[in-house]
């Protein structure tokens, strides 16, 4: 059972890909059912230690192993944390999908990043206005984005809100093996 952040950082090594929350009919192991911390008991203010270490540590690990965890969407639309070995030479090649296959709206937030990258917030206002679509239609795209690994989330600890940039960005070593 895991308690540490180097705990979770082994155990995505161990396993390659594992879910950040359990999640039913997901083929994947979850970090969640792995974490030996307390849930919130009645009455306590906040998260409670579960639920906080599995939040802080599903971005930490990435940022502080960069060259050893990555963060993203899979399949599915859940959130994962998967070994580096794993994702350059398993995961990519089998998720990635060209964002011209992608409906309008990906591709225009997708245009959008490649200029700067941007808080989700920040872009989902700016798609929202520019675009005519709904708060979900954005998260969709954006998660699709995600998932056919055209977009990531920024690794750099000094980041606190969710910032995305294009894949090749964070990654251009894994982003130059890519097919299609």
């Amino acid at each position: 059972m895991i308690r540490t952040i180097e705990q979770a950082r082994r155990y995505v090594l161990r396993v390659k890909l594992c879910t950040v929350m359990a999640a039913k009919n997901c083929p994947h192991p979850s970090l969640w059912d792995q974490i030996d911390l307390p849930d919130k008991r009645p009455g306590e203010k906040g998260w409670g230690q579960k639920v906080a270490a599995m939040w802080t540590w599903k971005n930490q690990l990435p940022a502080d192993y960069p060259d050893e965890v990555f963060y993203g969407k899979i399949k599915g639309g859940y959130a994962a944390l998967i070994a580096m070995p794993y994702l350059r030479e398993t995961h990519f090649p089998a998720a990635y999908r060209p964002a011209e296959s992608l409906p309008p709206l990906a591709q225009a937030i997708l245009q959008k990043l490649r200029s700067e990258p941007r808080e989700t917030t920040e872009l989902r206002r700016e798609l929202v206005d520019e675009q005519g679509c709904t708060k979900s239609q954005f998260d969709t795209a954006l998660k699709n984005l995600q998932i056919t690994m055209n977009v990531v989330r920024s690794n750099d600890p000094a980041i606190e809100c969710d910032t995305w940039l294009p894949f090749g960005e964070q990654y251009p070593a894994i982003w130059e093996t890519r097919k299609g």
